[in-house]
């Protein structure tokens, strides 16, 4: 078995991906947190790890792996059962764009140091700062809703009735929103498919609340 170690924070919903896709194949990992809010990530130890200075990052078999995305296609590839895209190219491509959406639209547009960036350079507000928040959450997850909602594809999960990437991605999206109060209600479709994935013990074990470092 693989000597496998992430580096994550309990809020990072980037750390929350790697999290659920971790528990799904069934994989043991040392967890090693390094928190966000008092830069433990910009810290010399932690640049040595990742000169970049985001989390997550997986150590595994002498690799450094880093960006979610990619580090859970590694796992895909490496570790296939069960799978987290579809066997079909076509269904790989919609699953890969479904994530895309929240992956590459709305995360790097949220993310803690934006939002740092927003208050230190502009002046922004706590309030300002959920507002543009909110703003840019909308602005993709209401299409993904009319997407989903349409789609013969869509089951009880984002494609079909087994959870994968698409779902782990919107998982972690829905569960920052609460932080910036934006309802589920609002969606309807992504909040029956974020009820499905609180029903697996993997997406409730890589909740923020159950990670050691929760404050």
């Amino acid at each position: 078995m693989s000597e496998i170690r992430l580096h994550s924070y309990f809020r990072s919903s980037t750390s929350v991906r790697v999290r659920v896709a971790l528990a799904m194949k069934g994989l043991d990992y040392d967890y090693v947190a390094w928190n966000l809010r008092e830069a433990e990530h910009r810290s010399p130890a932690y640049l040595a790890v990742n000169p970049q200075g985001v989390v997550p990052a997986l150590e595994i078999d002498g690799l450094v792996l880093t960006q979610s995305l990619p580090i859970i296609e590694y796992l895909e590839e490496r570790f296939p059962d069960p799978a987290l895209l579809p066997a079909d190219s076509a269904g790989r491509a919609r699953v890969r764009a479904l994530a895309s959406m929240i992956a590459c639209e709305v995360h790097p547009l949220n993310n803690l140091r934006v939002l740092r960036h927003l208050e230190s350079t502009f002046g922004a507000t706590a309030d300002a700062q959920a507002a543009w928040f909110r703003h840019w959450s909308r602005a993709t997850l209401d299409p993904l809703e009319t997407m989903l909602a349409a789609a013969p594809q869509t089951g009880t999960f984002c494609h079909g009735d087994q959870p994968g990437l698409a779902d782990i991605c919107l998982f972690a999206q829905l569960l920052n929103n609460r932080r910036f109060g934006l309802p589920h209600t609002e969606w309807p479709v992504l909040a029956r498919i974020q009820a499905a994935c609180m029903e697996l013990p993997a997406f409730r074990a890589a909740s923020p609340e159950e990670q050691p470092d929760a404050q």
